[in-house]
C-alpha cells in the first residue's frame, strides 16, 4: 500500500526490546522507505526503562510532523510511556508488552500461566540478562532462517535488569489510538497474554501466524499494520 504525500502521518520510529539491537527492523525500515515514509530507528541502551525512553524521545524529536511510534516486545513498554509525547499520533504494538500505570515488564510476567512456555532467561550476569543461545532460535526465532537465528543468538544485547523493574508513570495506551499484531507462534509472550493487554488497551487487533521475532522474520505483516495504523490518524485528522 503505497501511500501519497501528506495522506498519513508520514514519520514511523521503530523501537526494539531485550536481547536484539535496532538492526533487526531493516526489513520493515526497506518496505516503509519504499512507501515514501521516513523512518527512525532507536537504538536503546536497555539499562533501565527511563534511559530507552529517553532514546526514543531523541529519535521522536528529530521527526518532523506526526509519528507512529512501534515497539516490539520490551519495546512496547518503552512505547507505552514516551508514546505521551505530543508528537506521537498512534502506538503500534509487536507482540509486546502494553503495561498500565504502575506495571513493569517484571510484574507482566510474574506469573505466566499453566503450560505457558517459559522463556530460556539464564540466571543474572552482573546485573544483565541473556537467553539460552541454543534455546535461543526455538524460543524467540522459530520461523527465521536457521543461520539468522543462529546470529541472533550469538550477538544478544545484554538486557539490563533495572531495564524489566521499570515501571509505566502514565500509559500513552489510554490517551493515544493503539494497533496490535499478536504473534499467535510466540514462545516469548505466550498470545493469550498478548490477547489480554490488547484488549485492556482497546487495540486494534490482528492476529498472525509467526514467532516472537516476526519483525524480522514477516516485515510485510508488520509494515500492513503500521500503514493501517498510518491511514487511520490521516482520516481522523490528527
Amino acid at each position: 500500500m503505497t501511500m501519497s504525500p501528506g495522506s498519513a502521518a508520514k514519520n514511523v520510529v521503530l523501537v526494539h526490546g531485550g536481547f536484539v539491537d535496532g538492526s533487526g527492523w531493516q526489513g520493515v525500515y526497506n518496505l516503509l522507505k519504499k512507501d515514501g515514509y521516513n523512518v527512525g530507528v532507536v537504538q536503546n541502551p536497555t539499562l533501565s526503562l527511563e534511559g530507552d525512553v529517553a532514546a526514543t524521545k531523541q529519535v521522536i524529536a528529530a521527526q518532523e510532523g506526526p509519528v507512529i511510534l512501534v515497539g516490539h516486545s520490551y519495546g512496547g513498554a518503552i512505547i507505552t510511556e514516551a508514546g505521551t509525547d505530543p508528537k506521537v499520533a498512534a502506538l503500534v504494538y509487536i507482540a509486546a508488552f502494553a503495561p498500565d500505570k504502575g506495571e513493569s515488564v517484571n510484574t507482566l510476567i510474574a506469573n505466566p500461566p499453566p503450560g505457558a512456555p517459559v522463556p530460556p532467561i539464564l540466571p543474572p550476569q552482573d546485573g544483565f540478562l541473556f537467553l539460552d543461545r541454543e534455546k535461543f532460535p526455538a524460543s524467540f526465532a522459530a520461523d527465521v532462517s536457521a543461520e539468522q537465528a543462529a546470529f541472533m543468538a550469538d550477538s544478544q544485547v545484554p538486557w539490563g535488569v533495572d531495564a524489566l523493574g521499570g515501571s509505566i508513570t502514565d500509559p500513552a495506551w489510554r490517551v493515544k489510538p493503539s494497533w496490535y499484531l499478536v504473534t499467535t507462534d510466540d514462545r516469548m509472550i505466550p498470545p493469550p497474554a498478548q490477547r489480554a493487554m490488547s484488549q485492556r488497551a482497546g487495540s486494534t487487533v490482528v492476529e498472525v501466524a509467526g514467532s516472537h521475532a516476526i519483525y524480522v522474520s514477516q516485515p510485510q505483516a508488520v509494515v500492513a499494520l503500521i500503514e493501517q495504523a498510518s491511514a487511520a490518524v490521516a482520516s481522523s485528522g490528527q
